[in-house]
């Protein structure tokens, strides 16, 4: 079970020792195979054998249903359904004058919380709800900071995020681009750069440090241009990881993890558009 992406390599090693204590998937996919370092002992039933149970009948052995597409796909708009439901509650809720504070509380939030999900070695589908909670808080507020300077400009974001993704999806499918070990290494790469330059330019801002990287001028337009470009390439790797982690029969609550995957793309993606209209419409936010 190789892969030369590293989020993989740890959820296939964490599969593993799942299959090591005796989890294997059961049924056609792992159906009369041996579990993974399981042996059957002495007055034991071999794997794939059936348990016998108090009635006669026999029972099958307790399995781990793999991860599947379906999965994924329920998982993400299950996702994008709580971010929605939680940013339109915080728009109508949250006072004006507590805009500001909700946008920052929530943002560093949710990076502790993106960055604890991304970095455990269990998928725990609470901490992804809980995510998609308060990210729908964060954009919730940032909309509607952008919606009270530019009318209509919170549909056009959303279309085209949405358009992007989609356009994404029909690429990876066709083969067009596609997630080759130096394109992965290369987009996580500047993936991490930008997200580094946009905490440091995000600590300089709350002390009143204006770099220009977030205003309407040049640097700031091209700076998102760059960020919506890598935002919407990965997305072939979030499409790769699910190939890859249905082939390597990853557990079914893994497709949380995969589902959390793209509701970050789509939310930075969303972001960025969301500034860039902005820019592109004159303001200066």
């Amino acid at each position: 079970m190789k892969t030369s992406n590293p989020v993989l390599s740890r959820l296939g090693q964490a599969a593993e020792r799942e299959r090591s204590a005796g989890y294997g998937p059961y049924g056609p996919a792992g159906q009369g195979q041996p579990g993974y370092g399981q042996q059957a002992g002495y007055g034991q039933p071999a794997y794939g054998e059936a348990y016998p149970t108090a009635t006669g009948y026999p029972a099958s052995p307790p399995a781990v249903q793999p991860m599947t597409i379906d999965d994924v796909v329920v998982k993400t708009v299950t996702l994008l359904g709580i971010t929605g439901i939680s940013a339109v509650a915080a728009w109508n809720l949250i006072p004006d004058s507590a805009t500001g504070a909700a946008w920052i509380g929530a943002a560093l939030v949710g990076l502790v919380l993106g960055l604890v999900i991304s970095f455990m070695r269990v998928a725990n589908p609470a901490l992804v709800v809980a995510y998609a909670v308060i990210e729908g808080v964060f954009v919730g507020m940032v909309s509607k900071t952008f919606e009270s300077f530019y009318s209509g400009i919170v549909l056009q974001a959303v279309v085209a995020t949405f358009g992007v993704f989609f356009l994404m999806a029909i690429l990876y499918r066709a083969k067009v681009i596609r997630a080759t070990p130096k394109f992965t290494r290369a987009i996580i790469s500047i993936m991490a750069g930008l997200f580094a330059v946009m905490l440091i330019n995000f600590v300089l801002a709350l002390f009143g440090v204006n770099t220009g990287l977030r205003d309407n001028g040049a640097l700031g337009i091209i700076f998102s241009l760059v960020c919506i470009v890598v935002a919407s390439l990965s997305f072939i790797l979030n499409f790769n990881e699910i190939e890859e982690g249905v082939r390597m029969g990853l557990p079914q609550r893994y497709s949380w993890t995969a589902a959390f995957g793209i509701l970050v793309g789509l939310i930075w993606l969303y972001i960025e558009i969301l500034r860039l209209l902005s820019f592109l419409q004159g303001g200066d936010d």
